[in-house]
């Protein structure tokens, strides 16, 4: 390689991987293309033509598969809100592997607004709920869950989701600035897509985006695929919270598939050039690869080694996985090698190729 990104600069030099694990960095050999980290989806809810909410154990590797393609190398799979039943279902399916590093899953919802909904189906949302948080953790391995702070008995919720091990994101919520504070004040880490589906920022009423930008102990998910978020809308995210912006595609099945007619859970989904919407119109997830994420963020103002970071340091940081998401040594070998225009030429997990991509 010609170098390698550890800890968010660019190294020159190659890489060497031992046992797994990064040995050293670097070291002379005068190969080509950038090592980074693998990159880390935190928000994804299906790909290549396989829906996580619907996906045994083949249809997640086929999956995996095809997203270690785009050089993701671990993936949180995420559900939309659902009656019980049909989220219990889902969460007995998550296997512990697919290819790619299954890294539990992510709950988004039940517990949402009723004005920030969204896509997400009406009938199923729920008011926090103590009992049905507990049937849903003992189904699955639930790391990472979306509420709306604001909603009576959420930070309860909060405080139960912080002394199980969960990640707590705030999203899909109406909440104040002040609401959104004494969330993240009871343990809540990260912003569900930062912007969508949330109270407008405005100046006397910043809401909770203009908590999050505030906090440096808040990490921020943006999906920047050019539709849901207006380029400038982006710039300033980045310049506000650069070190704390995790990539994430928010992608469903027809990512990697094309456009066409789709399901998203139950919800009924159409893409048309790309863009993903319910019959109602509202934007219904994408169809984002992480590569393009990071190309158009470094188009936004971000470096490219930022950019990368957004896309693995960080969304590690985010999952708490500090095993994951950087090249120093010592660290697990999951590593993607990209050229200067970000085109995958080789990714490694645990200092090996996948069968899959050879």
């Amino acid at each position: 390689m010609e170098a390698a990104l550890v800890d968010g600069a660019l190294v020159p030099g190659d890489v060497d991987v031992d046992a797994g694990r990064i040995a050293a960095v670097g070291l002379g050999g005068g190969g080509r293309g950038i090592a980074a980290p693998g990159f880390v989806d935190l928000h994804i809810h299906g790909f290549a033509g396989v829906d996580f909410a619907a996906a045994d154990t083949a249809a997640y590797r086929r999956a995996g598969e095809a997203l270690l393609a785009t050089g993701v190398t671990a993936f949180r799979p995420t559900f939309i809100t659902a009656p019980e039943e049909e989220l219990v279902a889902s969460l007995a399916e998550v296997p512990a592997t697919a290819g790619a590093r299954v890294l539990g899953c992510h709950l988004e919802g039940p517990f949402l607004s009723p004005q920030r909904l969204g896509m997400h189906p009406a009938a199923a949302r729920r008011d926090p709920d103590t009992e049905l948080l507990e049937r849903l953790l003992a189904a699955g391995p639930v790391t990472h869950v979306t509420l709306a702070p604001e909603l009576v008995g959420a930070l309860d919720l909060i405080e139960l989701l912080v002394a199980r091990g969960v990640v707590v994101a705030c999203g899909h919520t109406d909440a104040t600035a002040a609401e959104a504070h004494a969330a993240f004040d009871r343990g809540a880490t990260l912003v569900t897509h930062l912007f969508n589906a949330m109270r407008p920022f405005a100046h006397r009423d910043p809401g909770i985006v203009g908590a999050a930008i505030a906090r440096k102990d808040v990490i921020v998910e943006l999906i920047v695929d050019g539709t849901h978020l207006a380029p400038e809308a982006v710039t300033l995210a980045w310049h506000a919270a650069a070190g704390r912006v995790a990539l994430v595609t928010d992608a469903l099945a027809a990512a990697g598939a094309g456009d066409g007619a789709w399901r998203l859970g139950a919800v009924e989904v159409e893409v048309r050039d790309g863009v993903a919407r319910r019959a109602d119109g509202v934007l219904a997830g994408s169809v984002l690869t992480m590569p393009e994420a990071v190309r158009n963020l470094i188009a936004a103002g971000a470096t490219f080694e930022a950019a990368l970071d957004a896309a693995s340091r960080v969304p590690a940081r985010a999952a708490r996985r500090s095993d994951l998401g950087s090249l120093a040594p010592g660290s697990v070998a999951d590593v993607v090698v990209v050229d200067d225009s970000l085109q995958i030429q080789r990714v490694l997990v645990a200092g090996e190729e996948p069968a899959a991509l050879r």
